[in-house]
């Protein structure tokens, strides 16, 4: 029964917000002309709207379970967690440099502006910056990234969250909602959502500009953890479920395993004389 009402919820959350584009359509439509109208409803329903409309729905079908997944900022759901790396900032830092993988620049708008650019005239941006997903609550930490080519249009990355280590020792309720940002000088658990993008796009259930991304992020996640063991940077790879509660299948257009691999960083990460 419960089931079945949380359905009829989502079902006339969904009705409302159609009901909402329509109006927004038929008001804009009689005060401009009809392509401006047409952009400015489209504006309204991916950015405001359908991203309200969601982030109710997943408050009804929440069942207070382990996330496996990070957030937008709208509060959509991002990309899945699939990986895990044990170490200090400095250690995560020399892991991926020796791996041939680059720093994301921090978001800022002389960042976007190249990042614009450089997706639209196709040219180089190794450190082009991410997009901000959430998880404990705050932005990622940390990303990296390795282009496919010459632009950015293309490329795999990955973002890291850190979390201390003895909250790690239970994944619970207040592990993933705890906000605190752990000394990094320390060895700490940094959580990592890896995915590829391939191109553009836009978002599943808002329809807002993003880069397009490969479906299957249990290979990505192989590909990362590969990438850093092929470099000796990390040690013995294991694999963990997200929490009791996951079970395999779709989060947002992705297919994922809910497999969560975990592996130490190595202190010694000195590049081999050549």
């Amino acid at each position: 029964m419960i089931l079945i009402l949380q359905r009829l919820a989502v079902l006339a959350l969904g009705a409302v917000g159609i009901w909402l584009i329509v109006n927004v359509f038929q008001w804009v439509d009689g005060e401009l002309p009809s392509v401006l109208a047409l952009a400015a409803t489209y504006g309204l329903a991916a950015y405001v709207i359908l991203p309200y409309i969601v982030r109710m729905g997943l408050m009804v079908l929440r069942h207070k379970h382990v996330p496996s997944f990070t957030l937008t900022g709208d509060g959509l759901p991002g990309d899945p967690v699939n990986l895990a790396l044990e170490g200090t900032f400095d250690e995560l830092r020399a892991a991926f440099a020796k791996a041939g993988w680059h720093e994301a620049d921090p978001l800022t708008l002389s960042s976007s502006w190249g990042m614009v650019r450089a997706f639209v005239l196709n040219t180089s941006y190794p450190k082009a910056p991410f997009s901000t997903l959430y998880l404990f609550g705050r932005g990622q930490d940390i990303g990296f990234q390795k282009p496919i080519g010459k632009s950015p249009r293309k490329r795999h990355h990955v973002r890291f969250w850190a979390k201390c280590l003895t909250e790690a020792q239970t994944v619970d309720d207040v592990f993933w909602h705890g906000t605190n940002r752990p000394d990094t000088r320390e060895r700490v658990l940094w959580v990592g959502a890896g995915t590829k993008d391939t191109g553009f796009s836009l978002t599943r259930l808002t329809f807002q500009i993003t880069h397009a991304t490969d479906a299957d992020t249990n290979a990505e996640r192989d590909f990362i953890m590969a990438e850093l063991s092929r470099n000796g940077t990390i040690g013995v790879v294991d694999l963990y479920e997200a929490g009791e509660e996951l079970a395999a299948g779709k989060v947002n257009h992705y297919v994922t395993d809910g497999i969560i691999a975990v592996a130490p960083l190595l202190t010694d990460q000195r590049p081999q004389a050549t």
